[in-house]
């Protein structure tokens, strides 16, 4: 008898850490993006599955839904920012989830309808800073003729602008969050340790269009030493993730078209391993979460929509 209960719990323990065993998602987008967040998942960080479905229908601003953004709070729960149109927009999408299934109502945050000439809101990035407890939003506009335009036209001079919330009902006022000097799109937040964040962005600046990285103390900067460009040209949408005891930095190498990634310990010394990756044709950027191999599970049980 005390045998088999031995076993029963053996058992019971493996299955729990088996389910509890980190996984990854990575929130996609298929172009022309008009059919709404797609989702690729992973065991390893490296080869990506595709769920073959889409999880959520774009139905504000122009009803696309590019650059999916999305982090998981400490209560559990999903917030998911994106795009929701090329032009004329003054706000990014929000929704939220417990378990990626099912979406609260979306709703459009109008961060930039106090500046009129704005002429874009693109590529909304989430990142929770665990020091302050709250979430920060860091997005790209181009304000005319507000900044030094160098070669870039007055509609294309993109700056990288933040809001910040605990609950998303209330939000800070918006602020310049970076400006390097050049057009910036496609930043990133990433927590390296305690008291040690660096910043993935695009040099948006033609005709190059390359990555690079800067760095700060603190989760809203000041972000500081912009580096050297780290990847080729016509490189974008960083997305980055620590598997054990490395950074990966994955980026759409779209000049190349292919998706490429660079692994690193520190954000200054780098190494190519594009080689060891598998995703599947036709994935746009999005952000990596880790999640656990239950939830995957429950994902792939529920019905298609």
């Amino acid at each position: 008898m005390k045998t088999r209960l031995l076993i029963a719990l053996i058992s019971a323990a493996l299955f729990t850490s088996s389910c509890s065993k980190k996984a990854y998602i990575f929130t996609s987008f298929n172009e022309p993006a008009d059919a709404g967040l797609r989702m690729l998942y992973s065991e390893d960080g490296y080869k990506w599955k595709d769920f073959n479905r889409i999880f959520l229908k774009p139905e504000i601003g122009d009803k696309i839904m590019r650059d999916p953004s999305m982090v998981q709070g400490p209560d559990g729960t999903f917030h998911l920012v994106w795009t929701t149109g090329w032009k004329g927009t003054k706000g990014f999408g929000y929704s939220s989830s417990k378990d990626l299934i099912n979406w609260s109502p979306q709703r459009s945050i109008e961060v930039m309808k106090h500046e009129p000439t704005t002429v874009n809101v693109w590529a909304p990035e989430i990142f929770y800073d665990d020091v302050d407890e709250q979430f920060i939003i860091i997005w790209a506009s181009t304000i005319p003729h507000r900044f030094p335009k160098g070669v870039e036209a007055e509609s294309n001079n993109h700056r990288m602008y933040s809001v910040t919330t605990k609950d998303f009902q209330t939000f800070s006022e918006t602020k310049l969050f970076l400006d390097p000097g050049f057009s910036v799109i496609d930043a990133v937040i990433a927590k390296m340790e305690k008291g040690k964040y660096a910043l993935v962005l695009k040099d948006n600046t033609r005709p190059n269009r390359f990555m690079r990285i800067a760095y700060s103390d603190k989760a809203m900067g000041p972000y500081t030493g912009v580096t050297e460009p780290v990847t080729g040209i016509l490189t974008e949408g960083p997305s980055v993730v620590k598997v054990k005891d490395q950074w990966l930095m994955y980026f759409d190498a779209y000049g190349e078209k292919t998706y490429s990634a660079l692994g690193t310990q520190d954000f200054k010394k780098f190494e190519d391993v594009t080689s060891r990756l598998s995703i599947p044709e036709g994935h746009k950027h999005g952000t990596i979460v880790p999640v656990s191999q239950r939830l995957i599970k429950k994902m792939l049980k529920n019905p298609a929509q």
